[in-house]
């Protein structure tokens, strides 16, 4: 009798953190731009602080796959102007070690500047927490002790607790740190320049983490605790940029003054009369819409429901979906949106207000010549 013995296998996680390991020492050697570029876009989609930063509204999305795009070309332009690429080669790294240093150090610093200059208090006090946490002898982990585990997925909680005390859900957390008082704000200036204010000193600051810990009466990972704290405290986060101002004789900057963007009586006049004129495009189209089909009721039917289930709602489903509650093929409504987009296309605004009206007065029309009852449409 023999005994096969198995070979152990890697954790899924780390199987795929090696498939995705880009080739850097190739396209590098190659100098090939595109290649390079398309890696370090993979590694921003993939970082856990991007995908953090564009829920915070850091990243605007201009479609759906140029989100990461403008980070991207800064993380480029940032390790090309500090010759990183040059010294991977240099110093024979890895591809393991140049990703690593690429993704864990140089586009996590970039990330962190970026929330220490647009939010600078929230980010000291985060940072404070975590500090107080990790150091005082009134807290201590209800985790596993793995060293591994990021710091903002760690549980906490107060050392006078029993192992094994139950969590309670974040919702009821978020309800019972409501009973903690707001505190006043400490406007004693601190800083090697004196033009930060302290808010809360770290004394304060521990007795806080320690009313909320009371309150939620639950051990949290560190991240809610942050978010649990900062919330009874009167954080001022605004980031002043000077536009101009009273000109010193030393100063050789050129003034100006803020233009008044706000409408004229004229302009006022105008735009009115042209959002009324948009409104009465919807007749036009809708007759356009009719003649498309030849004045067919029941064709104009469903393309009226295909108008208002693909174009006038948000949830009206996809085209196969559309399809079966419309009880035709996949086809017809890829027909008869292609004939709606083309009415649409022809259609001429001079301003985004006018297209807003005709929009509002089109889906207040097409909603009077149909029926939406529990998600299923009907003529």
């Amino acid at each position: 009798m023999t005994v096969t013995k198995k070979k152990a296998r890697l954790p899924k996680s780390i199987r795929n953190q090696r498939i995705n390991i880009g080739k850097w020492n190739e396209c590098l050697k190659n100098s090939d731009v595109n290649q390079i570029w398309t890696e370090l876009h993979r590694i921003v989609c993939s970082h856990p602080l991007v995908r953090a930063s564009k829920r915070a509204g850091f990243l605007v999305e201009e479609g759906k796959y140029n989100a990461y795009t403008d980070l991207t070309q800064e993380l480029f332009v940032t390790l090309l102007s500090k010759e990183r690429f040059q010294h991977h080669l240099e110093s024979g790294m890895s591809d393991a070690e140049i990703e690593a240093e690429i993704s864990q150090i140089e586009l996590t610093n970039m990330l962190t500047a970026e929330l220490r200059k647009r939010y600078p208090e929230s980010y000291r006090l985060a940072r404070r927490v975590s500090t107080l946490i990790q150091g005082s002898k009134r807290f201590r982990r209800f985790d596993n002790t793995d060293v591994h585990t990021r710091l903002v997925n760690r549980l906490y909680g107060l050392s006078e607790w029993k192992e094994g005390k139950l969590s309670r859900s974040s919702q009821e957390m978020l309800e019972r740190v409501k009973s903690v008082a707001f505190y006043n704000r400490d406007t004693r200036m601190v800083g090697c320049t004196g033009d930060s204010q302290i808010v809360i000193s770290n004394a304060e600051l521990e007795k806080l983490i320690v009313k909320v810990f009371k309150a939620i009466d639950s051990p949290v990972d560190v991240r809610s605790l942050r978010s649990y704290v900062m919330s009874r405290l009167p954080i001022m986060d605004i980031y002043l940029v000077p536009v101009g101002g009273v000109k010193d004789d030393d100063d050789d900057r050129a003034s100006f003054e803020l233009s008044d963007t706000r409408e004229n009586p004229e302009e006022n006049v105008m735009r009115i009369e042209g959002e009324k004129e948009a409104a009465g495009f919807v007749d036009s189209f809708l007759n356009n819409l009719s003649k498309s089909v030849r004045g067919k009721a029941k064709q104009y039917n469903r393309m009226i429901n295909v108008l208002w289930m693909c174009y006038l709602v948000a949830d009206g489903g996809t085209q196969l979906e559309v399809a079966d509650v419309l009880g035709v093929s996949d086809s017809l409504v890829s027909d008869y949106r292609k004939r709606i987009e083309s009415n649409l296309q022809e259609l001429s605004f001079n301003g985004v207000n006018e297209a807003r009206q005709f929009e509002k007065a089109l889906k207040h029309k097409v909603r009077g010549m149909i029926s939406v009852e529990r998600g299923e449409l009907t003529t």
